[in-house]
């Protein structure tokens, strides 16, 4: 999450120092067989940032997408005729799914065929659809034919929605214990080092403004520190974590313009509205945002609800030592900058795929809690051994694990004050939203109207018209 920390100073300008990023979160550990991607040489550029050999993250630079996206052109074909089209509702079947991966002899997820990899197109999962006469449970949501757009994303033809990704779900299966214990969550943070040395270069006093003093404040700080909790650090979800968390950061405090005009940067806000933050640190962060899940009377068929996602921001202070601790208190101009991007996060994800990536993973690790806790592959003796891991046969790509980021800075008038964001992150309480449903009957046409075809072995259907 990221935080503000605003100390009167002695000087005539005032600057906004942005030291973005930062992500929260508790995890544990999961063993994944890793393999070689159909990634190329490209593994350190995914999701819109670069990660060099030593872990540290930094704008992925518009040269450096050319040959990212014609890679990606080459790699991945239109998807097939029977795919294309804009539909509603797609279905995605676990037990064939599960069945056509086994048949499909790969040793990574990425390496599957783009039907399978893509989840046949789907933009989001909106319907868990359960059949034990079939053994089997349906995952359903809005899907099209795929393309990869200019900046290297794979999205919708017409939408420019993120599809789903296999690997993405067989990580939210795999680390779903993990999720239950202490959730899934990144955060980038200045670390205690840092802070000390920030606060002894403020104790000086005379910091003048201009380019010098954002030097020596982003000097004093140094790299911030990346953690990523609950799933793999070198898996393409933990990357997703990381990079919406980082163009956030970017986006508030100006160092990337907004690619929506309803959004402007926060440091553009208090400057718009004349705000002035004394002595504080708001801390911005993104979380889960469903309504209750909607559920079906026999408990057959569940509807996610909601955007899916929501900015949240508190106060910091910092504590002895140089760490920093929630004080419960929210500032009514962090407040203001987090209920604007929640309101227009549904055309944020459109313009930058960081964010749409967010949803579909939120999604899919909500889908992983709900399975668990409502026993619904038991139920219907649902075996998914190649998908949650157990067959040992199917592994999830390494890629460059993300560690740290430098701290950056930007000036702004602000009266007489230094503000400088330090911290934020990114929290997936799946669990949570899975324990929170409500009887919703119509839940059940949807049920009968997905109905899988009993002569057909398809992994995906569309309802019957």
């Amino acid at each position: 999450m990221t935080k503000i920390f605003c100390s009167k100073l002695p000087v005539r300008a005032a600057l906004a120092c942005r030291i973005s990023l930062s992500l929260a979160v508790v995890l544990g550990t999961v063993r994944l067989t890793h393999g070689q991607a159909n990634i190329g040489n490209f593994g350190n550029r995914v999701g819109g940032v670069f990660v060099d050999a030593s872990g540290m993250v930094t704008p992925l630079e518009k040269s450096a997408k050319i040959p990212l996206r014609d890679f990606l052109r080459k790699t991945h074909a239109a998807a097939p005729a029977d795919l294309s089209p804009s539909v509603e509702m797609r279905m995605v079947s676990l037990r064939r799914l599960e069945e056509a991966v086994q048949a499909a002899g790969q040793s990574t997820a990425e390496m599957l065929p783009d039907d399978l990899r893509f989840l046949a197109g789907m933009q989001r999962v909106q319907y868990v659809l359960v059949y034990p006469e079939e053994h089997d449970v349906v995952l359903a949501g809005p899907g099209e034919g795929w393309k990869v757009d200019d900046e290297g994303n794979i999205v919708g033809v017409t939408t420019g929605r993120p599809v789903l990704r296999i690997e993405d779900l067989i990580v939210a299966f795999r680390t779903v214990d993990n999720a239950r214990r202490g959730g899934i969550s990144c955060s980038i943070d200045p670390t205690p080092e840092g802070q000390q040395r920030y606060e002894a270069l403020m104790a000086k006093g005379g910091l003048k403004a201009g380019a010098g003093a954002l030097k020596a404040v982003a000097h004093a700080f140094g790299p911030q520190a990346i953690s990523v909790t609950g799933v793999p650090a070198d898996s393409h979800l933990a990357r997703v974590l990381v990079s919406s968390d980082f163009h956030m950061k970017r986006i508030a405090m100006k160092l990337d313009p907004s690619p929506l005009k309803e959004l402007p940067s926060f440091l553009d806000m208090l400057k718009r509205d004349g705000t002035h933050l004394g002595n504080m640190m708001p801390r911005w962060w993104m979380a889960c945002d469903y309504e209750p899940l909607g559920r079906s009377e026999d408990g057959l068929a569940f509807e996610l609800r909601g955007r899916g996602v929501k900015c949240l921001t508190e106060e910091e202070v910092v504590a002895a030592g140089g760490h920093r601790e929630g004080t419960g208190k929210i500032n009514p101009a962090a407040q203001k900058w987090a209920d604007t991007m929640t309101s227009h996060y549904d055309q944020l994800s459109l313009k930058d795929a960081a964010f749409g990536e967010l949803r579909n993973v939120m999604d899919l690790c909500v889908i992983a809690a709900l399975l668990a806790k409502e026993q619904l592959l038991a139920k219907t003796q649902c075996e998914l051994p190649t998908l949650f891991g157990t067959s040992g046969t199917l592994g999830v790509t390494s890629i460059p694990a993300p560690k740290s980021v430098e701290t950056q800075c930007s000036a702004m008038n602000t009266g007489s004050e230094y503000v400088f964001t330090a911290s934020g992150g990114v929290q997936i309480a799946s669990w949570q939203i899975a324990d929170k449903t409500e009887l919703r009957p119509a839940v059940t046409n949807i049920r009968q109207k997905a109905r899988p075809a009993a002569n057909s072995s398809s992994v995906w259907w569309n309802p019957a018209q």
